[in-house]
């Protein structure tokens, strides 16, 4: 049995497809197919069962499963270990960033890791959370930054902090308040993400719950874009605080405040919950925490612990 054997049977298993792991893996499907197939003709049991929609495990599949990611994750630690022995740790790690916090983030991330790990790689990718989500269950991604992320059983979510949200209009708009509630916002025709965004779910959330819709000018995927159709009188945006000054500078907008109640988008960071965490990625954990407190906490109303 050769390791790449057992990493090929792993991400079958864990993302229950053929056609998702050649994907993930970037391998021919035939190929993949035979590698695992050699795998079962080794051991002498069918470790998957093929159907029509994927492939699920057999209860052998299951125990590989188990301890194929346990010997995954020592062979990654020996990795780190030898590399210790060097006097620094290495490894390869991916970490997704959402579109709005790319620019703030990315530069003092990068900036830490290369300080703190010379020796180790670092991948950031930009994507919606949803994607995000997927390639974390993909293994595309070691670690993500979530926006209002619901609690899944394969995610395990530690929440970093929550943004207040403003109403985001022209600087020359001589009609927006200083504050309106929520369910006042149905009088502004928004420019906002399409579904499953989280800024877009939480708007149609908060407003479901005094029985409203909101009212939806433009669907945009891009806060850049967005902002760009507000300074241009298109409409009004639901945004945070850091994502309009890192992104346009608040000189050219107006924010109002969304009260009764104040409206916060949580951010937290995601892993795999199938998956250990290796050292590299440990300290990269910190990083993240250490530069999103520096970089948002300052505008951000609510930290979290």
């Amino acid at each position: 049995m050769e390791l790449k054997q057992l990493e090929y049977f792993v991400r079958v298993a864990e993302l229950g497809s053929f056609t998702r792991a050649s994907i993930s893996l970037d391998i021919a499907q035939p190929a993949l197919s035979r590698k695992v197939r050699m795998l079962e003709l080794e051991f002498g049991q069918t470790l998957l069962l093929r159907n029509g929609r994927g492939v699920t495990t057999t209860d052998a599949g299951k125990l590989l499963l188990e301890y194929g990611r346990n010997i995954l994750y020592q062979t990654q630690r020996l990795s780190e270990e030898l590399g210790r022995a060097r006097g620094a740790l290495v490894g390869h790690v991916a970490l997704g960033l959402p579109p709005s916090l790319l620019k703030i983030l990315a530069v003092p991330i990068l900036r830490q890791f290369k300080l703190r790990l010379p020796a180790a790689k670092l991948s950031i990718r930009e994507g919606l959370s949803n994607s995000m989500h997927e390639a974390l269950l993909a293994g595309r991604l070691d670690l993500a930054l979530l926006y209002n992320a619901a609690q899944l059983p394969d995610v395990d979510l530690q929440p970093l902090l929550q943004e207040e949200m403003f109403l985001v209009a022209h600087k020359n708009n001589t009609q927006m308040p200083d504050e309106i509630s929520i369910p006042d916002l149905v009088n502004y025709p928004l420019i906002v993400p399409t579904r499953p965004n989280a800024i877009r779910m939480l708007i149609e959330q908060e407003l479901a719950n005094f029985g409203k819709h909101p009212s939806i000018a433009l669907e945009i995927d891009g806060v850049s874009t967005i902002l760009d159709l507000v300074s241009e009188n298109f409409g009004y945006a639901i945004l945070s605080r850091n994502a309009v000054i890192n992104l346009a500078g608040d000189h050219a907008f107006q924010l109002s405040r969304i009260v009764n109640p104040l409206l916060y988008s949580k951010l937290s960071l995601a892993l795999n919950s199938h998956r250990q965490i290796t050292a590299t990625q440990s300290a990269l954990i910190d990083i993240v925490r250490e530069v999103v407190s520096n970089q948002l906490g300052e505008n951000s109303q609510k930290k979290i612990s």
